[in-house]
């Protein structure tokens, strides 16, 4: 299986990186799966302008930037996880442009029987309503795709490192290989 794992965080060393990397150690530790890390902040992928273009050419964009990489990867990917910090109550700018470069591809993704991870760490406590916010909205790209949500989890962390000091976050990020 293909794993790829979405990191929406611009913090080389934040809480999101620190979740990445356990729960890729995770799968690599006790599986024979093939995971990848793509740090989407590094990349250039600028939003969704509707011009419509890739509805008549296959399915790429034709913006001048890194979608077409990114878009080809998750597409040949058997498990997409998105990993992001919560900022604005919403995932990172950088990974929701991503997420709206789907559009490129949404009707060859429909034929597709995908798995999708979601993790996100904000400051708030759980119990926030922007973690609602995000697996809802994870939720429905999961019910519009036909993909199956293996997993979605979400921690508070108000400080950089935080998250590795919670021995209960690094055991369910160890183990969500088990999900996929």
């Amino acid at each position: 299986m293909k794993i790829l794992i979405l990191n929406g965080s611009p913090r080389i060393n934040g809480n999101t990186s620190y979740a990445m990397k356990t729960l890729a150690d995770g799968i690599t530790n006790n599986t024979a799966n093939e995971v990848e890390i793509l740090n989407i902040t590094r990349l250039k992928v600028g939003g969704c302008v509707a011009c419509d273009v890739c509805q008549k050419n296959g399915g790429d964009c034709v913006m001048k930037d890194d979608t077409k990489a990114v878009i080809d990867k998750i597409y040949a990917a058997d498990a997409v996880i998105f990993g992001s910090p919560v900022y604005w109550w919403g995932i990172s700018s950088q990974l929701k442009a991503v997420l709206d470069k789907f559009h490129s591809r949404t009707e060859m993704f429909k034929k597709q029987n995908k798995k999708l991870g979601i993790f996100a760490v904000g400051e708030d406590a759980i119990t926030g309503k922007q973690y609602d916010l995000i697996n809802t909205q994870f939720d429905c790209v999961c019910e519009y795709l036909g993909w199956e949500k293996a997993f979605g989890y979400f921690y508070s962390a108000n400080e950089p490192g935080e998250l590795s000091k919670s021995e209960e976050s690094a055991k369910e990020l160890s183990e969500a290989w088990k999900l996929l």
